[in-house]
């Protein structure tokens, strides 16, 4: 008899601050003291690899506002800098750093990322990002970001031409023949020419191709541009939907995108945003949102929601319900993250206060609180109805989230047989099943 293989979740964790819950770093045994230790980060990559985790992720911003006097210096480390510190206390979970195509030097960065993967014999990927904020544009000497378009425009000759550098050249032209006196083989170690309206390189890249191919191609983005740019050059994006309908209108997006570029049988991996809070009765899970949740400090979660919905909602009435937005359409910001708000009052009509709850732990990224049965019940959903290849985990509070996680979800994970109980190869890759 013939056994089905079941389709398998991926999972990754997005490692930020003391946890992505505003309030986390106000908790009794809150890790905030050790944000600028790396030993913290090592730890919590050698408890993501305790749970078999296809990999560990860092986000990345290019300012520090340090206006509020609660605003936690969540990127202490250059991501790509920490990596290089969890490689060597790791021997399989995946490594992936965030790439700004508006600041970074395509060259360096390729070069930096390909010698991570040789330290790692190839678990790394990268996710290109566009940036965001004017404040980070004022640290690379430039008067405000460029438009939303020319942003995307760059992206895509940055992520062509980091695909150049990759591939440049292979280790087998290090010949080392010492009876021949040839070091390599320069007929095959040739310039990539790559001239562009944004970049010019000569090249060859410094480093050699990598032991997995090239580093795993990510991307994030919910616009038009971002779906676009994630279409023609990603290989896994990560997502934000707050529920299964947002989940499916991405992905229908994506595949649109995919066959409008004459791609039809091209794959990519799409892993959404996930929260949980987990116990072993669902009273104890949503014990531990409430207690997070009562800590929030108000003022700065307002402040945030006026930059999600680009007005001013600091003097929004806390306890009454949220007052009506405009239609997408007419929205000019980050259309992933509004479009998240709108799903989110659509589906449970929340005060400003209950709002605030929702977003306050990864800005209203899928949710789910209860028991491991009934969250893994949800994700297997998504996973069966096509809409999420695996998720990319922030957990509200670290490490006790990410160990509840491991504890308790991982096992009922493995009982389903929906995810693995040990690495099979050392590759990211090969984890994510990629060629």
């Amino acid at each position: 008899m013939r056994v089905i293989q079941k389709n398998q979740l991926n999972i990754g964790v997005l490692i930020y601050g003391c946890g992505h819950h505003q309030a986390a770093w106000l908790m009794p045994n809150s890790s905030v003291n050790r944000v600028g230790e790396i030993e913290y980060y090592q730890s919590l990559a050698q408890l993501a690899e305790k749970g078999c985790f296809d990999a560990v992720f860092f986000a990345d911003s290019q300012s520090f506002l340090a206006q509020e006097p609660n605003e936690i210096p969540a990127f202490w480390f250059d991501p790509l800098i920490n990596l290089t510190a969890i490689s060597q206390v790791t021997k399989y979970v995946g490594l992936v750093s965030t790439i700004s195509s508006t600041f970074s030097n395509p060259f360096t960065a390729s070069r930096q990322l390909l010698s991570l993967e040789h330290i790692t014999n190839g678990r790394v990927g990268w996710n290109l990002v566009t940036s965001m904020r004017d404040e980070e544009a004022w640290n690379h000497s430039m008067e405000s970001l460029p438009s939303h378009e020319e942003r995307y425009k760059k992206a895509d000759e940055f992520a062509e031409l980091m695909h150049k550098l990759f591939l440049s050249w292979d280790r087998e032209e290090i010949l080392a023949d010492r009876a021949r006196r040839q070091v390599i083989n320069p007929d095959k170690i040739c310039p990539i020419n790559h001239k562009g309206e944004f970049f010019n390189v000569r090249g060859p890249s410094t480093t050699p191709k990598s032991p997995q191919g090239k580093p795993v191609a990510m991307q994030a983005g919910a616009s038009k541009q971002g779906i676009q740019l994630a279409a023609k050059h990603a290989e896994a994006v990560y997502s934000v939907s707050w529920n299964i309908s947002q989940a499916m209108k991405y992905r229908q997006k994506l595949d649109e995108a995919i066959k409008q570029n004459g791609e039809c049988n091209r794959q990519i991996k799409v892993f959404p945003g996930l929260v949980t809070y987990v116990g072993k009765t669902r009273e104890e899970a949503l014990a531990k949102k409430q207690a997070l949740d009562e800590m929030l400090p108000l003022e700065t979660a307002l402040k945030q929601l006026s930059y999600f919905l680009q007005m001013d909602c600091t003097d929004w009435e806390i306890d009454l319900k949220v007052p009506p937005l405009p239609p997408l359409e007419q929205f000019n910001g980050p259309v992933g993250r509004y479009e998240t708000i709108l799903e989110i009052i659509h589906d449970t009509n929340p005060t400003v206060k209950e709002l605030l709850g929702f977003l306050s732990a990864g800005g209203g990224h899928f949710t789910l609180i209860g028991t491991p049965e009934e969250i893994v019940d949800q994700m297997e959903m998504w996973l069966d109805k096509g809409v999420a290849d695996g998720f990319n985990l922030m957990p509200p509070t670290l490490p006790e989230s990410l160990e509840d996680f491991i504890e308790l979800v991982v096992p009922e994970m493995q009982k389903r047989e929906i995810f693995r109980k040990q690495y099979e190869g050392k590759t990211l890759r090969g984890h994510l099943g990629l060629k």
